[in-house]
């Protein structure tokens, strides 16, 4: 009994982590994410304009980095996103629904990185079957990063720290190696990169900003730690802006060097492994070798801190009786349960969505979320956190901005992928209604015995 006990409690030591472990933390899992497979995909939408979709999203996600900020520093907490929803909206459908949205969308964004790993692995082999192997190769990798979470929790910090490490190192060298050979070939940086042919206008740059924003959405997880961070109020706050801001950086320099190696049609079609591709010209063999290296450390590290923490606020969510939870026969305590569901239905969007399609899902659910949490802060937690009104309110007009125009763009491109976030949504809201219903029924029956 003593170690079911233990379970559910989380292994994290108070003040475990340094202000410089909390960067690579949120770093790793931003770079994990984004850079590897966006980059394509946010060059289709804009063409040639796409580091500049790079600069504009993280412009918006510095207005919404700064709710997060201010609550963290009033309210360091383990459970992070939950926990804020449920300071703003209380015991609630809103809090449920919302937390789900971030739920299900740091999901997908594993299934992102498993497929993402899958589209590198490949470029090491010579193989024809790609529609094939990459999704049996994410779930592979899914599975795996399964059984380390269910061995031990030990283990996982130190591994994501490290290999967090290594990633941000190694993909600085490919950005900074990329520009070098660029200029050397006599490029300038200029040519490469405008504004001109952006052949979808104004929607598709907006579409592909959007989209970036799933490439910085990871400083989100600095929130999740704030309980583990050496003097939280001041550190939290430090590491999400330097976080964000070195991610700015190592973009830019990605950026310019895969559009300064790869023509706009090229890497569109090399958008699910657009970094590697961009390797070939420059660096050859060698150089495509270092990249999918890098790429498989990425997406593994990312999948493995993502699947903790993930599971990590799942189970949080169903101690707090705010999402139903059943057992369906599993041993062992609700941790190791939140692991089995998020697993499973990562594997089903691993195999059954492909790359552009989970970023879709992932940044409208997300945009969603995101935009409960600012409307929360100016309506609930205003003058308790000392919160500036007007920056929340930039962030909610800048999310509906980009979600408009994504929502836009898809609906002229791949109108499928919208009925799906709906339906996503519309089920969400279903169950957790008739659940909160059952559940506050049973409360007052309580009461009133």
């Amino acid at each position: 009994m003593q170690e079911q006990q233990e379970d559910h409690t989380t292994h994290y030591q108070k003040n475990s982590l340094s202000l410089l472990g909390t960067i690579a933390l949120g770093t790793g899992v931003m770079i994990g994410a984004g850079i590897f497979s966006l980059t394509g995909q946010m060059a289709e939408l804009a063409g040639s304009a796409f580091p500049f979709a790079f600069l504009a999203a993280a412009i918006v996600v510095s207005f919404s980095a700064y709710s997060y900020i201010k609550i963290s520093n009033k309210y360091p907490s383990a459970g992070g996103i939950g926990m804020y929803l449920h300071k703003m909206y209380g015991h609630s459908l809103s809090t449920a629904f919302h937390a789900l949205l971030m739920y299900v969308s740091m999901v997908i964004a594993q299934s992102f990185l498993a497929r993402t790993f899958g589209s590198y692995t490949l470029q090491l082999f010579d193989v024809e079957q790609t529609a094939f192997w990459v999704p049996v190769l994410g779930a592979l990798l899914l599975l795996v990063v399964f059984l380390i979470n269910l061995s031990s929790n030990r283990y996982i910090q130190g591994t994501a720290y490290i290999l967090g490490l290594i990633k941000i190192i190694g993909i600085f060298i490919f950005g900074v190696l990329g520009l070098y050979l660029m200029l050397d070939a006599g490029q300038g940086l200029e040519s490469q990169v405008g504004f001109s042919s952006s052949s979808g206008g104004w929607v598709a740059f907006i579409a592909a900003t959007a989209l970036g924003v799933l490439a910085f959405k990871g400083f989100t997880t600095i929130t999740n730690s704030g309980s583990e961070v050496r003097d939280p109020k001041q550190n939290i706050s430090r590491a999400i802006i330097i976080s964000i801001a070195s991610c700015i950086v190592i973009y830019a320099l990605v950026g310019w060097s895969v559009a300064g190696n790869l023509s706009i049609s090229e890497i569109i079609e090399a958008r699910d492994y657009s970094l590697a591709a961009a390797a070939r010209p420059a660096a050859g063999d060698s150089g495509v070798w270092f990249t999918v290296i890098l790429a498989i450390i990425a997406t593994a590290g990312g999948l493995m801190a993502s699947v903790f923490a993930v599971s990590r606020m799942l189970a949080m969510l169903t101690e707090m009786i705010l999402v139903p939870h059943s057992h369906f026969g599993m041993p062992g305590s609700i941790q190791k349960h939140t692991l089995v569901y998020t697993v499973v239905l990562g594997l089903v969007l691993t195999l059954f969505f492909d790359l552009s399609r989970i970023a879709s899902l992932g940044i409208i659910l997300y945009l969603i979320m995101d935009t409960a949490i600012h409307w929360g802060v100016l309506k609930h937690l205003r003058n308790d956190i000392q919160a500036n009104p007007v920056i929340p309110s930039l962030a909610i007009c800048l999310n509906m901005l980009l979600l408009a125009g994504f929502i836009l763009s898809k609906w002229q491109s791949d109108p499928m992928i919208l009925w799906v976030a709906m339906t996503i949504m519309a089920m969400i809201w279903l169950v957790e209604y008739f659940f909160l219903k059952k559940v506050g029924q049973t409360e007052t029956n309580h009461s009133h015995h």
